[in-house]
């Protein structure tokens, strides 16, 4: 019996590193060139959109939320962006900020709609969704915008020492800073406490509701910055690029191991999600799984 469990606690803390291991392992054998330094870094700035939407949906499930609308406020923030460089002419700075200023916004407004109205996280998310959804289609027409200015690529296409993606060291930065917020600061123990017991936490002091507004907002700007690279290394805004989005970074968090009922959950497990359907989705690129089986896989 004392074999059994520790072997179902070693598996239960090492479980998913041990899959994410064999898989590596099956594709390095089976998958051609999947081992090529070129093709590893593709992989990497494949995923960057995804890692960095996961940290803000990690902060977001810990916090006992779930947020469904990230899907389309990347398509919007995408579109918006490209809108605003190519129609208006302003300055790819000045409209990355304009950017990160409406993801923020758009995260507020869930937190503060969830908190004040009291309704479920999902049914607010998925209603403002839809509101973004219509909103890029008035942006862009269903038309994709091309054409931006020279440099913006460098964000999601650009190299440092010609090797490293630019795209990588943002994701990267970004998942230090996630891990010290949730290990280091008095707002991360918050997070664990009201998405373990909210009123637990309002006893002992915490304010839980701009503990979930924040949260939300945090998601909001992390899925804003992931749309801006999207759209740098597309170099096509388009209001489809982020439908359906949202359930990829939730199964990239879940299957790392943050749980979906709140409370649990570190930025490691979603690095360890994220890099599993990343590495899953190129390997069976290259061995030429029909595109139906791969959705059936995932």
């Amino acid at each position: 019996m004392k074999k059994e469990r520790s072997f179902a606690q070693i598996f239960s803390k090492y479980g998913v590193l041990m899959v994410f291991i064999v898989m590596f392992i099956m594709f390095s054998i089976f998958a051609p060139n999947f081992l090529r330094v070129k093709n590893l870094l593709n992989v990497s700035r494949q995923i960057c959109t995804l890692g960095i939407c996961a940290v803000g949906t990690t902060i977001v499930l810990i916090s006992g939320g779930i947020d469904l609308s990230l899907g389309y406020q990347l398509s919007v923030t995408n579109v918006l962006c490209a809108y605003l460089m190519v129609k208006m002419g302003m300055h790819p700075v000045l409209a990355i900020l304009v950017c990160l200023v409406f993801g923020v916004t758009v995260g507020a407004i869930n937190g503060i709609i969830i908190v004040k109205s009291g309704v479920h996280s999902m049914i607010v998310t998925l209603a403002i969704s839809q509101v973004l959804n219509g909103v890029s289609y008035l942006f862009s027409r269903g038309i994709p915008i091309y054409g931006f200015p020279a440099g913006f690529s460098i964000l999601g296409q650009g190299t440092v020492f010609g090797i490293i993606p630019v795209s990588l060291i943002i994701m990267a930065v970004i998942f230090l800073v996630g891990h010290f917020v949730l290990t280091s600061l008095p707002f991360g123990r918050y997070l664990y406490a009201v998405g373990s017991n909210e009123e637990a936490a309002k006893l002992a002091g915490v304010n839980t509701g701009k503990v979930r507004i924040l949260a939300h907002t945090l998601c909001g700007l992390l899925s804003a910055i992931a749309g801006v690279l999207l759209l740098s290394r597309t170099n096509s805004g388009l209001s489809s690029n982020g439908a359906g989005f949202e359930f990829n970074v939730i199964t990239a968090c879940v299957l790392g191991g943050v749980s979906n009922l709140g409370g649990k959950g570190t930025i490691y497990q979603a690095l360890l999600g994220v890099l599993i359907i990343g590495f899953l989705e190129n390997g069976m690129l290259l061995m030429n799984v029909n595109e139906y089986w791969q959705l059936v896989v995932k």
